[in-house]
This record gives C-alpha cells, sequence and structure tokens, in this order.
C-alpha cells in the first residue's frame, strides 16, 4: 500500500520521526497521530505540482532532527508527549485518480481504526474526498463534521465532466452522506467561483460558508466561536482540512491556485491552534502545496508548521492543562 519512503527525492520522515508500515499494524499500533503523503495532482484544474508537496511539507523545517521542539506559547514538545510516526507517500500513480483516491481511504481507515489521528501530506485537494470517507468507515457516516481552509468552496458538480477533482471533494462527500451539509464549515473563501447554481446547492445542504469580508468585519475568533458551536452539534469528531491557498499568495505563493486577498499565515496558525485545542479531531490533511512555485520555501514552511501547532495543540488538550493567549509566557 505504501512506498515506505517518499516517491519524489530524498527519502526522510517529518521532522525524523519514526518511520511505520500500514502494512503492519503492529509498527503503529500505540501511535498517537500517523502521518501519510498523499502525492497526487492529476485532481488539479490549473498549475500542477501538488504531488511534491508531502516531500517539502516534511522538510519545511530549520531544527536538527533530533532537537527538542517545545511550542512556545503552549509549553508542551508534541513529538516527546505524544507518538507520531510517519508511513511514507501512498503509492498514487496519476493516471487513475479513482483507483488512486481508494488507497488513500483504505489507508485511513486502517489508521483510524487503530485508534491513531490520521494526519495527510498532500497532494491536490481531490483527496478530502477519500481521507474522510476512510475514517467515516471506521467511525460512522454523518458522525463527523468538518471545517475547511480554502480560498474556494471545492464543491463543484463535475470538473469538466469527470466528477473527481480538486474542485470538487466537498460535494462528493456531502452527497455520499460522509459528513452531513449542515456540519460542513468553510472558512476564507474569496475570488470569482463559484457560480450561482452552486452556491443555491450549498444553501440547499444547509452549509456555512464564510467569505474573507465576512471574517474581516465580524473578526475571526467571532467566527471560530460559531463555528465550534456547529462543529460539535451531533457529531462524533471534527476532521480540519487546510488548502494552503486560504492564505495570501503573499505569504504563501507556492500553491496550485493563488487568490489574492487570503488569511495571513498568523491567522491560519492560530486558527489551527485554537481548532485542535478545543475540538476533538479525527483527521487533518493539508494540501495545495505546489513548490515550483514557492518562493524561499515559505509555503511548505507555513505548511509545515500548520502540522505541527495541530500535533501540539493535539498533545495540550490531551494532557488536560490549561493555557491562555493572554497570559504572560513566562507564567504559564
Amino acid at each position: 500500500m505504501t512506498n515506505h519512503g517518499n516517491m519524489y527525492g530524498p527519502d526522510f520522515t517529518f521532522l525524523g520521526i519514526e518511520r511505520c508500515d500500514l502494512d503492519i499494524p503492529s509498527s503503529y499500533a500505540d501511535a498517537d497521530v500517523v502521518i501519510v503523503g498523499a502525492p497526487i495532482d492529476s485532481g488539479t484544474s490549473h498549475r500542477s505540482g501538488a504531488k511534491f508537496g508531502p516531500q517539502a511539507i516534511r522538510g519545511g523545517d530549520y531544527l536538527p532532527h533530533d532537537a527538542e521542539r517545545p511550542h512556545l506559547a503552549l509549553r508542551i514538545d508534541a513529538l516527546k508527549e505524544m507518538k507520531v510516526v510517519d508511513a511514507g507517500d501512498l503509492l498514487m500513480p496519476g493516471s487513475d485518480l479513482v483507483a488512486s483516491l481508494e488507497v488513500l481511504a483504505q489507508a485511513t481507515e486502517k489508521i483510524s481504526r487503530a485508534g491513531a489521528i490520521p494526519i495527510i501530506l498532500g497532494g491536490d485537494h481531490s483527496i478530502a474526498s477519500a481521507d474522510v470517507a476512510g475514517i467515516a468507515r471506521h467511525r460512522g457516516m454523518g458522525k463527523i463534521s468538518m471545517i475547511h481552509f480554502d480560498a474556494h468552496a471545492d464543491t463543484g458538480e463535475d470538473q469538466w465532466g469527470a466528477l473527481v477533482g480538486h474542485g470538487t471533494p466537498m460535494r462528493r462527500l456531502i452527497d455520499t452522506g460522509t459528513v452531513r451539509g449542515d456540519r460542513f464549515l468553510q472558512l476564507g473563501l474569496r475570488g470569482y467561483w463559484p457560480d450561482a447554481k452552486t452556491l443555491d446547492w450549498m444553501r440547499d445542504q444547509r452549509m456555512r460558508s464564510y467569505e474573507m469580508t465576512e471574517i474581516h468585519h465580524r473578526g475571526l475568533n467571532t467566527v471560530l466561536d460559531e463555528s465550534f458551536a456547529i462543529l460539535t452539534n451531533e457529531c462524533d469528531g471534527v476532521f480540519l482540512s487546510v488548502d494552503i491557498d486560504v492564505v495570501d499568495p503573499g505569504m504563501a505563493p507556492g500553491t496550485g491556485t493563488p487568490e489574492p486577498g487570503g488569511m495571513t499565515s498568523r491567522e491560519l496558525l492560530e486558527s489551527v491552534r485554537r481548532i485542535c485545542l478545543e475540538l476533538p479531531i479525527v483527521g487533518i490533511d493539508v494540501v495545495e502545496v505546489a513548490p515550483a512555485f514557492d518562493s524561499a520555501d515559505i509555503t511548505a514552511i507555513l505548511a509545515n508548521r500548520v502540522v505541527l501547532e495541530a500535533l501540539s495543540a493535539i498533545a495540550k488538550r490531551r494532557s488536560g492543562t490549561k493555557y491562555s493567549p493572554t497570559q504572560n509566557l513566562l507564567d504559564r
């Protein structure tokens, strides 16, 4: 099932963590989190290159692999407090997107059934239709809510006649009953799509989508508070999906469909921290990092920190110790 390494480029794990093999359950039986790469971009509609994203995200760090990484604000080292392992990249041939996505669904189902949280490094956003579906096979259809950061809604009926692609995964998740439309939250939308027909469909599903202007005027914390109340109502867990193009391309240029006017990198990281501190996370994906269009690796570094921020917040939540963002750092 896995390549047990990187499909493209040098072989190394996320921040030098231990490797596991999804075909050997004992290698991740006691893991809290399993990281896996989904190196595919045949679902893209504009600039390709996200298949190189997993390697770039793994390498987006400046510390030695054996260094300590205590989160400055949370005062916790996630890689010491939890067992986090890396399964390498899945074998996902671009010639058959449907078959490749099924490989991913089987992988996340395995990880979820083992009691671990899967964190998937994309790849384009088509992978969301599969990674969430795999977890739902274990946890139950409609039992997972979803919070989705993106410039684009990804709710298209099709993509040039194909039902799978990076513009359609959220519709597939709702159409199949994997995620309830009224428990599907989107933050950061902007630009010049979707069209009126697609917006009508989203409204009919009772989705809640926050466009960047609304976030700006109401405030990000207010929007998150409102979102959390919806996400935790009648659902057992939350899946977090982060398309790196939710961030303004001035801070994250290395992506396939950049859209000006997005979040800052700080806003995204603080949002991820709050989500993973306050909600029962059952899975995460970070997608659409396309290194060929990056500048000084800033997009890959940001994506790496999204993963590390999530890990740190999950570890803090599990520790049971409190965190106050307004408390003096030296008094925590």
